[in-house]
């Protein structure tokens, strides 16, 4: 009798044990739900923003690149030869060959400059918080502001940084009119303008590595270098990952109100990046189709360098070692 009261007794907690674990159950399945809800919510205007404005205005320029179209209506269907007159273009050509230069050269100088701005800015220095805001002060300033800034300072005869030189015995530079020194100029002047924000962005890495592994190696007896390279380096592989895809498309897709107030694309094109190509195409000569056409391969080639970065770099783990 003891023994079925008892059996009884265990059957009746194991009911209410399994009660009580189905009821935790519906309630962990229904919070799932309303997270679910609450993440989708979320990103719904920022899902509906990429499908409205690039998404779509993507289709449409991929579409577009295989017609003629001059904007008063009259449109036909070319196929590929927006694509073949492309690879037969001189001026696309030599555009191309100038934005792989741009690209070469100002990737890896804002990749650098970045990383030694943040490394001096994470120091416990005087004044540092008005050293940051100074860094970072020019991102700040409309693109149409920078160039008309620069073009006063860069002025031939009457400009601060000419006259500046002229104290020094040169003189009479032109940096926005000699095709030797276009090219540079922009560089120089997108660095500046861009620096701050990368600062910014490998400032944030750098604060997320625990300071006990730096500790730990100067324990050990690890130098400056040492420490950087096998601590810092590595730990900031996934910032380095997204500088070099962030820059890239900034680069390439960017820079043109720069370009367009500074040279205007010239001397001679020599500074006539593709984004101011497509510009000149669509708006100056009316061919529509052709600029999709270049604006569809920008695109491709972005997306292959953002692969290649990607699979080079393990996609930013830090944990493949």
């Amino acid at each position: 009798m003891t023994a079925t009261v008892r059996a009884g007794t265990i059957e009746t907690n194991g009911s209410r044990r399994s009660a009580t674990d189905s009821s935790k159950e519906r309630r962990r399945s229904a919070r799932a739900r309303r997270e679910g809800l609450a993440a989708l919510l979320f990103l719904l205007p920022d899902s509906l923003g990429l499908l409205i404005f690039v998404f779509i205005p993507m289709v449409i320029a991929i579409v577009l690149g295989f017609f003629r179209l001059d904007g008063f209506g009259n449109i036909s269907f070319v196929g590929f030869g927006n694509y073949i007159r492309m690879a037969q273009d001189p001026q696309f050509l030599q555009s191309a060959g100038i934005t792989a230069l741009y690209l070469v050269i100002l990737v890896p100088a804002i990749f650098v400059v970045g990383l030694l701005l943040a490394l001096l800015v994470q120091q416990r220095i005087p004044f540092i918080g008005v050293i940051r805001s100074a860094l970072f002060a020019p991102y700040v300033i409309s693109l149409v502001v920078v160039g008309l800034m620069w073009q006063f300072m860069l002025a031939d005869k009457v400009g601060v940084v000419n006259q500046f030189l002229s104290a020094f015995g040169v003189h009479g530079i032109s940096w926005l009119g000699d095709p030797h020194y276009t090219l540079g100029t922009v560089v120089v002047i997108s660095i500046w303008f861009q620096m701050g924000y990368y600062m910014i962005i490998f400032l944030s890495g750098l604060q997320d590595i625990p300071a006990e592994l730096y500790e730990s190696a100067r324990i050990d007896g690890a130098g400056a270098w040492q420490r950087f390279w096998n601590i810092t380096w590595p730990m900031l592989r996934p910032t380095s990952l997204f500088v070099f895809v962030t820059a890239t498309i900034a680069v390439i897709t960017g820079g043109f109100d720069l370009i367009y107030i500074l040279t205007g694309g010239g001397p001679a094109g020599t500074t006539s990046l593709l984004i101011f190509y497509i510009y000149q195409q669509a708006f100056l000569y009316g061919e529509y189709g052709y600029a999709a056409a270049i604006g569809s391969v920008l695109v491709l080639v972005l997306l292959i360098w953002s692969a290649f970065m990607f699979r080079i770099t393990k996609g930013g783990r830090i944990d493949d070692e």
